[in-house]
């Protein structure tokens, strides 16, 4: 099916099923310990044996040796694969550094070799009796130093409308300031794990994985076999955050290791190993100006930002919503990409915006007091309707203004008080605002919807659930198509044998996914219309029964059938900017003598598209903000400067934030459909819910202490000594 026109009138719009409040469909599988995570899987192969990485011990450099004597002779040892005895091994455009090492060495904790044992004990001790002799090369592992050297990236050139410099110059009011944000880590609760099995030259490959398709295509394309002698199956996903977007280590070494022993094995990466072995999220160093009238209207908006990463890699794509967000008709935006020799830098939840927006909406704040005026209605009178770059290109919806406004009524923002002034006790007290934005990205995805004998419905499709709630939005979108009850939907995902779906990144996950299963059950809406002796367009599909008109038959007399379809979008995106927006508002406590920070509470309104499971999705938007809050007062990869590894990479010195760091969170859906981004009407929702939270925060503290930190996390370091007195 081709979506080249706005959706109108559709069976989803009844929302008998559709965007209502409902349980999660695999919620009894997670609680009970039934859902089956890829580690776990005893089910699926016999006489599993398990792998130990050995990762690198340097940054840089060179194997000069592998000494696998003692490591052979251990006991349970079956076997152990080094690049040496691993074969030709491709790389995947996806990934900067190849997934086995040697004898060049990309990145500290690169895999050098992996060693099969009867036990998971075994195979550790064994993997510790391996000596590999390196030479030790000159690498660069501080941004800091690099930056200048940064270069623009050919895939994400200079952007500009009108004349910036001179407009800036002209403005009669001016801000230029720089931020800092760090290195961040995904850190998801379920550790990357394969389970590798091969049947003759067919590979089964069972993973933690967000994108089917693109594990397939890259173990294909690593391994050198085709791509149709690879299956994935990743049906349960403990979460991602995109560290799970590419293939990583654990499938392509358990599969080597497998090939290698003739037994199935299984590996997952300990917790230091995801830090350094797998992808992050990389520093930036940005820097905005803004210039505007004494009227508040933005004349001049500029943003550079400068990230690293391995050779090959892609830069942190931070000025993205700069492009979008405000209105002037003076813009520039400019990305410059260093070379750093630590591990790879790539995407995490909400790639761009997240760290981008940490340092805007600081800066718009900052802007607003330049001025001397409200930082909300600073946002407001700086609204556009339309593409800043391509004034000619509408948005398709936008209630930015709303968000705002129904925020700051919502939140009390008209009992902030100036910088330092409120108290409560020992603690300073104060409220922040940011702004919330993420493009709406859609991608094509295909479903296989089959009527069952009894007239339940089995849908098909390797779109994955890490944590989202695909299982059931997907079962909703069928119910509602075909008139039947969710509890007579069975939904079957994450494998390569089923169709190929949007995958879970992004954000475009949940609606393009559903757009697919829409198109997959409108052929089948036909088929059994047709089946009946109805006319398809006439048909109405209620409570398991087939109607036009006075006729009905019930929907299990058509007997078995199937349909399969994709959704595939065309030119409306280009016609129409597609985003989400919304408000953040948060309320916090510094303590005056410890500065010591506590978030009191917080509130999100967000326009998004129809809201397809609302509690869902709420989970989705205060999982983001809970994320926001780690990214303002705690997440920082630590860089050992020296030998070119993160330093805290466990969870025990990575803080995250746990349940006594979170306070209250509100999360309001505004009214929205949107008829150009689908026949669902809907955008993505998970990702929004990052974009400005960390901002909000650091604008609360500023409120609350007058002391403004540019450089994240804020941590009580970079204001104790600026506080105000206690007097």
């Amino acid at each position: 099916m081709k979506f080249d026109t706005p959706a109108g009138q559709n069976p989803i719009d009844r929302l008998k099923v559709v965007g209502q409040p409902l349980d999660r469909i695999d919620g009894p599988l997670k609680t009970s310990g039934r859902a089956p995570y890829a580690y776990e899987r005893h089910d699926v192969v016999p006489n599993q044996a398990y792998g130990w990485i050995v990762g690198s011990a340097i940054a840089k450099g060179r194997i000069k040796s592998i000494d696998l004597a003692d490591a052979k002779a251990a006991p349970g040892v079956i076997g152990v694969v080094t690049a040496a005895d691993a074969g030709t091994l491709g790389k995947s455009k996806r990934n900067a550094a190849r997934l086995l090492g040697g004898p060049e060495i990309q990145h500290y904790h690169q895999a050098v070799a992996i060693v099969v044992a009867e036990t998971f004990e075994q195979a550790r001790h064994a993997a510790k009796l391996v000596r590999v002799n390196y030479t030790r090369a000159d690498g660069k592992y501080d941004l800091a130093a690099v930056a200048a050297s940064g270069t623009m990236p050919k895939e994400e050139p200079d952007k500009s409308h009108g004349d910036f410099a001179a407009a800036f110059a002209a403005s009669p009011v001016k801000f230029d300031a720089r931020y800092e944000t760090p290195d961040q880590s995904h850190a998801m609760m379920e550790p990357h794990a394969s389970i590798a099995a091969w049947e003759g030259q067919k590979l089964t490959i069972w993973t933690s994985h967000q994108m089917i398709d693109w594990a397939t295509s890259d173990t294909a394309e690593t391994l050198g076999i085709p791509k149709a002698d690879v299956r994935i199956v990743s049906p349960y996903i403990g979460g991602g955050f995109g560290g799970k977007l590419f293939t990583r280590s654990d499938a392509i070494l358990a599969a080597l290791a497998a090939r290698a022993t003739g037994r199935p094995v299984k590996i997952a990466l300990a917790r230091p190993q995801i830090f350094n072995n797998t992808t992050h999220r990389p520093a930036t160093r940005q820097r905005i100006r803004i210039g505007a009238g004494r009227d508040g209207k933005i004349t001049a908006i500029g943003h550079e930002s400068w990230s690293g990463n391995l050779p090959g890699g892609d830069p942190e794509t931070a000025t993205a919503q700069t492009q979008l967000l405000y209105a002037g008709a003076n813009r520039m935006t400019k990305l410059r990409l260093a070379v750093l020799d630590l591990p790879e830098g790539n995407a995490m939840r909400a790639p761009g915006e997240a760290p981008g927006m940490m340092a805007l909406e600081i800066a718009m704040d900052e802007m607003a007091e330049t001025l001397g005026m409200d930082p909300v209605q600073f946002r407001i009178i700086n609204d556009t309707q339309v593409d800043p770059m391509k004034p000619e290109r509408p948005f398709s919806q936008r209630q930015l203004v709303k968000c705002l406004e129904d925020g700051a009524a919502k939140f009390g923002w008209d009992q902030r008080r100036k910088p330092g002034t409120r108290r409560d006790g020992d603690w300073l007290v104060g409220m922040g605002v940011a702004s919330a934005f993420r493009n709406n990205m859609v991608q094509s995805s295909g479903a296989r919807v089959r009527l069952e004998k009894d007239g339940s419905i089995t849908v098909e499709t390797d779109m994955t659930d890490i944590g989202t709630g695909s299982y059931t939005i997907i079962a909703q979108t069928a119910a509602e198509m075909m008139g039947v009850p969710i509890d007579k939907v069975q939904v079957r995902l994450g494998d390569s044998a089923f169709p190929v779906s949007a995958g879970s990144g992004g954000q475009w996950g949940g609606n393009s996914a559903t757009a697919g299963v829409y198109a997959a059950c409108v052929k089948l809406r036909e088929a059994v219309a047709q089946k009946l002796g109805f006319n398809s367009a006439d048909a109405d599909f209620t409570d398991g029964r087939v109607s036009v008109g006075r006729r009905s038959a019930p929907l299990r007399d058509a007997g078995e059938l199937v349909a399969e379809d994709t959704i595939e979008f065309d030119k409306l995106s280009e016609a129409y900017q597609q985003s989400t927006f919304g408000g953040h508002f948060v309320e916090v406590g510094v303590h005056a003598m410890t500065g010591e920070v506590r978030v009191r509470r917080m509130l999100a309104v967000c326009a998004a598209g129809r809201i397809l499971n609302p509690k869902s999705a709420r989970s989705q938007v205060i999982g983001a903000m809970t994320m926001g809050v780690g990214a303002a007062l705690m997440e920082e990869l630590a860089v050992d400067k020296r030998f070119g590894f993160f330093v805290n990479h466990d969870l025990a010195a990575y803080e995250v934030p746990v349940h006594a760091d979170i306070p209250h969170q509100e999360v309001v859906f505004l009214d929205e459909v949107d008829p150009i981004s689908s026949p669902m009407k809907a955008k993505g929702v998970g990702e929004l819910g990052i974009s400005g939270v960390a901002a909000a925060i650091a604008n609360a503290i500023y409120n609350a202490t007058g002391v403004r930190v540019r450089d994240y996390p804020i941590t009580l370091e970079k204001h104790l000594d600026t506080l105000p007195s206690m007097a």
